[in-house]
């Protein structure tokens, strides 16, 4: 990791999760403890409507939260619709440290690197089903209500696990945006942190 993403996450480490949000949680923290017990892979896809905010923002803190912790996860995200990952999106992770690069136009690829040295993370807007993403014996985790409700069944899935999140799309093109935006972010590492710090 980065000097100013450790920082990040120096301070992502000290923050709170509320009770409610544990119990939440804990399905996944479950999930993924019973994959490592049986040495079986950990595939975890985050799900969400546009696959742009929430769900991106989610396989990154995820992943990066697996390989503080040097536990073998993989892990994707994906939509029911195809639109493009939000710049807001990547603009945030470049605040918390994340080195990006860009790749294409409508819906372009970002790479999405801890370090200099490290494999990129591949983000792009896609459908859940997307060949780069796992068919079978995996996770959902279901990162927005509009997803959770509209996609009752993802095939392939062994667990389908809810984790909403507030969309920070709200406070688009307003003087909080890249607050609420970091604010989102930030809630989300804390969370995903603190999964795979149970583990």
């Amino acid at each position: 990791m980065n000097h100013t993403l450790n920082e990040n996450i120096e301070s992502i480490l000290a923050l709170s999760i509320s009770e409610e949000r544990r119990s939440l949680l804990q399905p996944l923290i479950d999930y993924i403890k019973s994959k490592r017990e049986k040495e079986q892979p950990i595939r975890l896809n985050f799900i969400c409507t546009h696959n742009s905010r929430r769900s991106q923002f989610s396989q990154i803190w995820a992943q990066t939260a697996a390989d503080y912790f040097e536990i073998p996860a993989f892990c994707y995200s994906g939509g029911v619709e195809v639109t493009a990952c939000n710049e807001r999106t990547i603009h945030s992770l470049e605040r918390s440290g994340f080195i990006i690069s860009k790749h294409g136009h409508s819906n372009p690829i970002y790479f999405i690197l801890q370090a200099k040295d490290t494999r990129p993370i591949l983000v792009f807007s896609k459908l859940y089903d997307d060949i780069i993403n796992p068919h079978g014996v995996f996770a959902s985790i279901m990162t927005c209500s509009h997803a959770d409700e509209n996609c009752p069944v993802v095939p392939g899935s062994e667990v389908r696990i809810p984790v909403r999140y507030e969309d920070p799309k709200e406070f688009d093109d307003t003087a909080m945006e890249s607050v609420k935006y970091d604010e989102r972010s930030q809630q989300i590492a804390s969370e995903m942190f603190y999964v795979f710090s149970r583990v």
